[in-house]
């Protein structure tokens, strides 16, 4: 039975091509410091005529939408307009990959901090230990916390600088008007209060208590530290997220031996082009997609796909780039270098994810963008309210540094971000792509999973059971002009039948004439005769008599559980007559029934969406425990039945990976498709998996679930340790010093929480996967 020819990816439906007369381009943020610095950077972008823009402050992204009229070095220079960088990143690299920071950057950060926390140290250790306060000990204490304020939190005061100067306040804002605040209060008692006598001490508190001479070099200094090792400790975790990205980039070969002119010659993997013929030996690594045209040799793709047996490949296979030969020696064609591969689709897609947001997300950056301003006029109203109640200089400005210090945003911009990053990184490792952080939301409702039954619940390898010929019907002769017929499609159903037929006779007759009947079957002339090859409703159609015999032979045949195809040829007079069926059956995927089981355990309904006939289907289902078969369902009619599911109130998710499941795909509420199967099917889905196994779609269910929940404790810890935090300051309850080690702590927090994402393991995890 033949399948309509396949579209090209192009054509396929998806839902991360720009709007029409849009253009989509991704820019590299330099300068942000911050989730406000992102929300305002965004704010100005989307400002600008028919533009749509999204910043990410963890990956420092920025990925923007444009019509024509807005070119990319207006969005530029926008940017920059504000104070930050801007430009159009290289294509993906290990070098450049998402949560990648830059080494020199990293190293001079790690510097600053280290001769900041050696400064720090004394000066925090004399303001907590009164008896250690010997003569002039402030004096010391301020030469050692000066340069920590001015040299190792320049970064944060020249951001401010940056923003005042375009009248925006950031995290930066607060931390610079704090820390320059306590350090110039300071100096101002030193100097011209009473601070600077010989013999003056005071005790460390956790409150805003203090006497009119109190200084606060301690609270200066550590501030600065605490925010320095913060933005380490991110920088090095945001790495860590980034890691899964890179390993996957980094699984491609660096050189090929190319043969041209009849000689092999060594060449960077970027000077490959599409048609060049390369060699991989044993033990190395496939330089790019392409197709096997000598040898044959044994491959690994479990770094890439998590698949642990190695598959055989010979001339005629197809090959994807990153894998790895492990035994025998091939040569190959490439047929897709660079940006087209597998691989770089696959970084492209979860580059993708990770720069997205989730509901909750865009809820706290419309929170972040007015957080700083309030924030700033809670510290000047609990100055004022502090001085008017009579609580004295010293009390009242430690508590407004307090409530400068505790409030910033910071961990409520990397709640999301971090998360997503090592989420879809560690999908990535198991074989799950994720589109984006509104399919996390979508897998939370989901409620029934539709599953296509050929190549998803099956492995979609066809092969021939039998044939059932009737009275006065040759059995060669009925499989002969069947498999010519079946020759020139390359449905499945087809290729079995003409393979067998090939196999059992040699050479079959050419078909002419031949037209495919879309989920039908397929009508031809072979040798002279009309030919029909295809379901009984494509005979009853052509009005072909389904008299008893053939009736008899299908429902034997589907007793089997094996696939009926009727076959009828015109007799001499031209008038088509039934001449046998063919039993055709496929093979039940071995990891199907534990899916299906983990789907359940999951709270899951399990619904066999096929256009096989029902006997057929039945008994596939019930091999793998499937709740619910609808079947005969023509190729343009599963999307209307995904819909009718969705109008009896159900939230569905589709798993499918051919053609004729694009659109049922798309219709539903999640699409799984299967990474085995056609492009169209893989663009049409919000998840794909990589590998033909079935137990991905519950694992990339759970994966996906794990990661919103993730994503919702760190938002929610954020916005619970500024709401806790801001009252506790503002009554005077809370040290600078104290509130600032809590502000770095959050931020370290939200990092480390989404870290635990990379333990993240299968339910039934298979040997070789990374």
């Amino acid at each position: 039975m033949s399948a309509p020819p396949a579209p090209s990816a192009s054509t396929a439906p998806t839902r991360d091509t720009p709007s029409p007369g849009t253009e989509r381009v991704d820019l590299a943020i330099t300068g942000m410091t911050c989730a406000s610095c992102a929300a305002r950077i965004e704010r100005r972008l989307n400002k600008l005529d028919g533009v749509s823009a999204g910043v990410n402050f963890a990956t420092g992204t920025a990925t923007v939408e444009h019509p024509p009229a807005v070119g990319v070095d207006d969005l530029v220079a926008t940017v920059e307009k504000l104070g930050y960088g801007a430009t159009p990143p290289a294509p993906p690299s290990a070098a450049t990959a998402p949560g990648t920071t830059a080494p020199d950057h990293a190293d001079v950060l790690r510097g600053r901090l280290l001769v900041s926390l050696a400064l720090t140290l004394p000066v925090v250790v004399l303001a907590m230990v009164p008896a250690w306060q010997f003569a002039n000990w402030q004096w010391l204490s301020a030469i050692l916390a000066a340069p920590v304020v001015i040299w190792g939190g320049q970064d944060v005061h020249r951001a401010a600088w940056t923003n005042l100067r375009h009248g925006a306040a950031t995290m930066d804002t607060l931390v610079s008007v704090g820390t320059l605040a306590a350090l110039g209060w300071s100096f101002w008692a030193l100097f011209l209060g009473d601070a600077g006598m010989t013999g003056m001490t005071h005790p460390l508190s956790l409150t805003a208590d203090g006497g009119p001479d109190a200084i606060y070099l301690e609270v200066a200094a550590a501030v600065t530290t605490f925010v320095l090792a913060g933005r380490w400790f991110e920088a090095r975790a945001k790495r860590r997220a980034g890691d899964a990205l890179r390993s996957l980039l980094d699984l491609g070969a660096k050189d090929v031996a190319v043969r041209r002119d009849g000689r092999e010659e060594r060449v960077p993997v970027e000077r490959l082009v599409v048609g060049d013929e390369f060699v991989v030996r044993p033990g190395e690594t496939v330089a790019t997609d392409g197709v096997v045209v000598e040898g044959r040799a044994a491959v690994d793709a479990s770094a890439m796909t998590g698949e642990s047996v190695p598959v055989e490949v010979g001339p005629g296979d197809a090959v994807s780039g990153a894998t790895v030969a492990v035994g025998g020696r091939l040569v190959v064609r490439a047929d897709a270098v660079g940006a087209d591969t597998k691989l770089a689709r696959i970084a492209r897609r979860v580059a993708e994810a990770q720069n997205g947001k989730a509901a909750a997300q865009r809820l706290a950056d419309r929170i972040s963008a007015v957080f700083v301003p309030v924030v700033i006029a809670i510290s000047l109203l609990t100055l004022a309210v502090w001085l008017l109640a009579g609580g004295g200089a010293s009390a009242a400005f430690t508590a407004a540094v307090a409530v400068l210090i505790i409030a910033c945003p910071c961990a409520l911009g990397l709640a999301t971000p971090t998360a997503l990053m090592v989420g879809t990184g560690r999908g990535a490792q198991l074989g799950i792509l994720l589109r984006g952080p509104e399919v996390l939301e979508s897998t939370r409702r989901v409620d029934t999973v539709v599953l296509d039954k050929t190549g998803t619940v099956t492995t979609g390898e066809m092969s021939l059971g039998r044939a059932v010929a009737l009275a006065g019907v040759d059995e060669d002769e009925l499989l002969r002009r069947a498999g010519a017929l079946e020759d020139a499609s390359a449905h499945p159903v087809a290729r079995a039948v003409a393979d067998a037929a090939r196999a059992r006779l040699g050479d079959l007759p050419a078909a002419v004439d031949v037209t495919s009947r879309d989920g039908l079957g397929v009508t031809g002339t072979v040798e002279g005769r009309a030919v029909v090859v295809g379901r009984g409703r494509l005979l009853d159609e052509l009005g072909v008599a389904a008299d008893g015999a053939l009736a008899d032979a299908v429902a034997a045949v589907e007793a089997d559980g094996s696939t009926p195809v009727c076959v009828a040829w015109a007799d001499g007079s031209g008038v088509l007559r039934a001449r046998g069926v063919l039993a055709v059956a496929d093979t039940v995927r071995p990891t199907s029934a534990d899916a299906i089981a983990a789907l359940h355990a999951l709270g899951l309904r399990t619904v066999l969406l096929t256009g096989d006939h029902e006997t057929v289907a039945r008994t596939v289902a019930a091999q793998v425990g499937i709740d619910t078969v609808i079947a005969g369902v023509l190729p343009d009619g599963k999307a209307d039945e995904v819909a009718r599911l969705q109008a009896g109130g159900a939230v569905v998710a589709m798993v499918g990976d051919g053609v004729n499941d694009a659109a049922a795909l798309a219709r539903a509420d999640l699409g799984l498709a299967m990474g085995s199967g056609s492009d169209a099917a893989i663009e049409a889905g919000d998840l794909t998996l990589v590998r033909g196994d079935l137990r991905l779609v519950p694992d990339a269910l759970r994966l996906a679930r794990r990661t919103l929940r993730t994503i919702e404790g760190n938002l929610f810890w954020a916005f619970a340790y500024n709401v806790a935090a801001l009252p506790l300051a503002a009554l005077g309850l809370l040290n600078p010093m104290i509130a600032g080690a809590a502000m770095a702590f959050s931020s370290v927090f939200v990092v480390a929480n989404s870290l635990r994402l990379r333990r993240f393991t299968p339910s039934r995890r298979p040997s070789g996967v990374i």
